[in-house]
């Protein structure tokens, strides 16, 4: 257990907040398994000031499982931590720190117990994928999955270890994430005749998707284990205007869209699109300059299917006759979408302590989530036998 814990230490001290380069981390632990005798592979990120780390352990052979996390923490500025969050504090049970829960302590539980798996003999192999950028819209790992499904042999199964208090998640919703920048024209407060309001058009568009909200609201699924079960919208900021006298030029508002994996998200976000559209037309006519564009972060939702064999195998591992479904986004979908491949979500720790000043996991966590990759591991080496 003690070179688990070190593991997450060392992993901890890495600032990997995702406006910075995980690319220390990454070499270290492409050194570590270097050390081990196992290759990486680099997946790196346009300019290369970051990269997805995949690589084998066991057989290059059909039936692998593989280990999937990510890299990259939330910031910790404006969080009144009481400890250093990038080193690792032991108390009462607890191990706190900076992506201790999220999710370093599932990637330094299967980093740590590769000598194990080594010694083991595996007979088909385990898989570690660790990528980049999940924490600002799951960016980085669709590169990674997509060289994976083609250099590998066929793959049983992908757990991605968020945080589930080792449930077994089957489902969760996909986000659409929008950045809505609107330009208008400047002029007096006194003579808004001669302006075109960033704010007045900001907020209608602020109207319409609280709007939707409600109809969402109204619209719940009794038979999903989910809260909230109904799909939600939310406009999270709201920036513009320069001076209570001036009308405002330009305004920058942010939305939130998570969508059950059931429903079509194209509907909302047409009827959304075709909004801003008449709005943007409307403007343009008061004034050719004027304009509403749209940056925009898609992550897919995830479910397993019924007889879902990565689901069945974490199950029997975790020692679950049910699975659970979670309110918050993963890269589950973009394995199960862009890979082809049977995932689930399952990992150590609680999603309530996510984001969190003094973030922790509990070692009671830990302890479970280290007897899952060792069963993990006595499957791979028995399984063909």
């Amino acid at each position: 257990m003690q070179n688990v814990k070190d593991m997450i230490a060392h992993l901890v001290s890495f600032d990997t907040v995702s406006s910075k380069s995980n690319l220390p981390l990454i070499e270290d632990v492409k050194s570590y398994l270097a050390d081990l005798g196992i290759n990486s592979h680099l997946v790196p990120n346009e300019d290369g000031t970051k990269t997805n780390l995949y690589a084998t352990i066991g057989p290059n052979v059909a039936g692998g499982v593989v280990l999937s996390g990510h890299t990259d923490v939330v910031p910790v500025d404006d969080q009144n931590w009481s400890t250093d969050p990038f080193k690792v504090v032991e108390k009462d049970g607890r191990l706190y720190g900076r992506g201790t829960c999220d999710m370093k302590g599932f990637c330094a539980i299967g980093l740590a117990l590769v000598p194990e798996m080594l010694k083991a003999d595996l007979k088909k192999p385990i898989h570690i994928a660790l990528s980049y950028d999940e924490e600002v819209g799951c960016l980085g790992a669709p590169f990674m999955i997509r060289e994976m499904a083609k250099k590998l042999p066929p793959i049983d199964a992908v757990i991605v270890g968020e945080p589930t208090n080792m449930q077994v998640a089957e489902m969760h919703k996909g986000v659409h994430s929008s950045t809505i920048h609107i330009s208008g024209l400047e002029a007096h407060s006194s003579q808004t005749h001669l302006g075109v309001s960033a704010t007045r058009y900001a907020a209608k568009i602020i109207n319409f998707i609280n709007d939707i909200h409600d109809e969402l609201l109204a619209k719940p699924y009794d038979d999903l284990p989910l809260e909230p079960n109904h799909s939600t919208i939310n406009v999270g900021r709201v920036n513009g205007g320069i001076a209570d006298n001036i009308v405002a030029k330009d305004c920058m508002l942010t939305f939130d869209y998570r969508v059950l994996p059931q429903e079509d998200h194209a509907v909302i976000i047409d009827k959304i699109d075709a909004y801003i559209g008449e709005l943007e037309a409307e403007m343009k006519a008061k004034h050719a300059a004027c304009s509403i564009t749209q940056e925009v972060v898609w992550t897919p939702g995830f479910a397993a299917p019924k007889d879902d064999p990565a689901k069945s195998l974490a199950m029997r591992l975790a020692g679950k006759n049910e699975t659970i479904a979670v309110p918050y986004g993963t890269e589950a979908g973009q394995f199960q979408n862009d890979g082809g491949y049977s995932t689930i979500v399952c990992g150590p720790g609680s999603i309530d302590q996510a984001h969190k000043p003094d973030e922790f996991i509990e070692l009671s966590q830990v302890e479970l989530g280290v007897q899952f990759i060792r069963d993990l591991i006595k499957h791979q080496a028995s399984v063909g036998k």
